[in-house]
C-alpha cells in the first residue's frame, strides 16, 4: 500500500526555518563548551553522526580536542572538560546509561527534542529543541537543526546554508536518481559525518543499499562497487581526480555548491521520493521505532 508520508514531508520542508531559529538561540548556545576545553560528544545513529560533524568542525576550528563517540562505544574518561549528550527522544537507553554513569565526572549538556523525557533529568545543562522534534520515526530537522545550532555556536553564519536549504527543497530530482541501483555518499572533514547520515536516511526510508565514506578513502577499494545505474553522491568539495574516477566507471556523479547540510536536504527528498515510489512508509519504516529502548 503506497503511503502519504506526510510527516516527513512537512519536517523536511521545515527546515530553513529551524535551522534560522536554532542560529537565533544565542542563550542556549552559549551552553555549549567555550572555546579550549576537551569535549566528548556522544549519540546513537543519526545523533552519532550529527556528533561526528559538530567534533570536526569544533576541532579544525581550533576551539579544542573535540571526539564524537557511539553511546554504547564511547571512551569519556579521558579527561574531557564537557560531555555533550545529543538525542532527540531522550529515552535512548545506551545514551541515558552513559550518562548516568559519568554523571558528576564532567559538565553534562543535553540537547533533546522531547523535553518531557528522563534525559532532561539527568544532565547539567538541557538545549531543549521541541519546535523541531518530529513524528516521523525517520530524523531530517531534528539532527540538522541541532547541528545548525551548534555550527552558530562556534561563530558561523548560517544565512547561506539556510538559503541553500531552500533552495534544496525547491529542486526537482531527476528519474535516473529515484530509479539508481545504488548509492554511495561521501564527505570531507564535517561533511563526513553528513554522508554517513545521508547513507542511513536512504537505508531507514527506501531498504536501499548504501555505503558511505570519507572521499579520499573511496578510491582504497569502495570505489569497486562503482557501475552504471549507480550513484556517487559527494557532499561538500570533491578531492582532485575524484570526478574523474568515478565517471571512468560508468557511474553517476552527483554534487553541488550547496552547503553540505542543504546538499542532505536533497538526500531527504530523495529519500521521501524513492519511498514513495517503493510503497513504503518512511514515517514507519521497517524494524523501527521512535527510540531505541532496551530491556534492563
Amino acid at each position: 500500500m503506497t503511503a502519504t508520508a506526510e510527516h516527513m514531508a512537512v519536517e523536511l520542508a521545515s527546515q530553513p526555518e529551524t535551522w534560522a531559529r536554532a542560529a537565533g538561540m544565542t542563550r542556549e548556545q552559549a551552553l555549549l563548551p567555550a572555546p579550549g576545553l576537551r569535549v566528548a560528544v556522544v549519540g546513537c545513529g543519526t545523533s552519532w553522526f550529527m556528533a561526528q560533524s559538530y567534533a570536526a568542525l569544533r576541532e579544525s576550528g581550533g576551539q579544542g580536542v573535540t571526539d564524537a563517540f557511539a553511546a554504547s562505544e564511547a571512551f569519556v574518561n579521558r579527561d574531557y572538560d564537557a560531555i555533550i549528550a545529543l538525542t532527540r527522544s531522550g529515552t535512548t537507553t545506551e545514551v541515558l546509561e552513559l550518562v548516568r554513569a559519568h554523571r558528576g565526572a564532567a559538565p553534562i549538556i543535553g540537547i533533546v527534542g522531547d523535553t518531557s523525557s528522563p534525559l532532561v533529568d539527568e544532565v547539567d545543562e538541557v538545549i531543549a529543541l521541541p519546535f523541531a522534534d518530529e513524528q516521523s520515526v525517520v530524523q531530517t530537522r531534528f539532527a540538522t537543526t541541532a547541528l545548525a545550532l551548534m555550527r552558530s555556536a562556534l561563530g558561523e553564519d548560517l544565512s547561506g546554508a539556510i538559503a541553500d536549504a531552500e533552495l534544496a527543497i525547491a529542486d526537482d530530482l531527476d528519474d535516473a536518481l529515484v530509479n539508481a541501483e545504488q548509492y554511495t555518499f561521501l564527505g570531507r572533514g564535517w561533511s563526513v559525518g553528513l554522508a554517513h547520515e545521508a547513507a542511513l536516511k536512504m537505508r531507514e526510508a527506501t531498504q536501499s543499499w548504501t555505503e558511505s565514506y570519507p572521499a579520499m578513502e573511496y578510491r582504497h577499494g569502495p570505489i569497486s562497487i562503482a557501475a552504471p545505474n549507480r550513484v556517487v553522491w559527494m557532499l561538500g568539495t570533491p578531492p582532485t581526480g575524484l570526478v574523474q574516477d568515478v565517471a571512468h566507471t560508468g557511474a553517476r556523479y552527483v554534487s553541488s555548491a550547496l552547503d553540505p547540510m542543504a546538499e542532505l536536504v536533497r538526500v531527504h527528498k530523495l529519500a521521501l521520493l524513492l519511498a514513495r515510489a517503493r510503497g513504503l512508509n518512511p514515517d514507519l519504516p521497517r524494524n523501527l521505532t521512535r527510540s531505541v529502548i532496551l530491556d534492563s
